[in-house]
């Protein structure tokens, strides 16, 4: 049976799955190039590996520490990605944002699977 914690973790992930949809949309579709601002993306990436680590280091009970690795995981690798997208040619965004947009949609698959997993 299904707790309200739990439901609520596997619609948090839906959202997750939906984010790297539209990113692997976007890169599939072209639309994307580097921002006017750059710094804003680099501080976008910074917060996103920032959380990550917190989220690393958080003391987590044992049955949810696989999830919580999942989650610190995901979030470093797309800050890392976010990150360098300013410092490489253009040609390479549409690439980065989609790699972004599908780690996202395998975290967003895996956390569900482990939220049902759980409950």
């Amino acid at each position: 049976m299904l707790t309200t914690a739990n439901l609520i973790r596997l619609m948090s992930e839906f959202v997750v799955l939906l984010l790297g949809a539209l990113l692997l949309l976007l890169a599939v579709s072209g639309r994307t190039g580097l921002p006017t601002r750059p710094a804003a993306l680099v501080a976008l990436g910074a917060i996103f590996l920032y959380w990550g680590a917190r989220a690393w280091i958080r003391p987590e009970r044992k049955a949810t520490r696989v999830q919580t690795g999942v989650r610190a995981g995901s979030l470093a690798l797309v800050g890392m990605l976010v990150v360098v997208i300013p410092f490489l040619p253009v040609r390479d965004t549409n690439l980065l944002v989609g790699t972004a947009g599908g780690v996202l949609i395998v975290r967003g698959l895996l956390g569900g699977v482990l939220s049902l997993r759980q409950a």
